[in-house]
């Protein structure tokens, strides 16, 4: 491959991805309506699925400073949409769950999250479904572990 083709290749994906990226977290927020951010949702997903977890567990799935964590916990919690939860052995350590009205909430939204990702989907063979995720997964493989080694250097 040419040094051409191979700026052509990298100028083509970062257009796609950064096109991609800002059209779908667009669309998503459109779903999640004005209730939540998109990160807010993100932490209520997350929270979630592991049905109980701490800010720094947060921090540290999201990437972010833990301080950017605080800030999206003290809404999350404001608006009554999260619970915390005192360890009882250490009372330094916090769990975070979803309240009641944080579940329905992220149900709501989630379905039609859902639905969105259905409508995208379905325009799409199930060959190149299973194709794109499999590209999909190998790409964030190997971005992870260029991710682990520059930790490492």
């Amino acid at each position: 491959m040419t040094i051409t083709n191979i700026k052509d290749l990298v100028d083509s994906y970062i257009d796609v991805s950064f096109s991609v990226n800002t059209t779908a977290e667009s669309l998503v927020k459109e779903q999640i309506g004005s209730d939540l951010t998109n990160e807010q949702h993100y932490t209520l997903r997350y929270i979630n699925k592991v049905g109980s977890c701490t800010s720094t567990e947060l921090a540290d799935v999201f990437e972010v400073k833990k301080s950017a964590i605080t800030a999206i916990i003290n809404r999350l919690f404001e608006k009554g949409l999260i619970q915390r939860t005192r360890d009882e052995n250490d009372r330094r350590i916090v769990y975070l769950t979803l309240s009641n009205k944080g579940n329905e909430l992220f149900s709501k939204t989630e379905e039609r999250v859902h639905k969105l990702v259905e409508s995208i989907i379905g325009e799409f063979s199930e060959e190149e479904i299973v194709q794109f995720l499999k590209t999909y997964e190998k790409l964030n493989g190997i971005l992870q572990q260029i991710k682990n080694n520059r930790v490492v250097d």
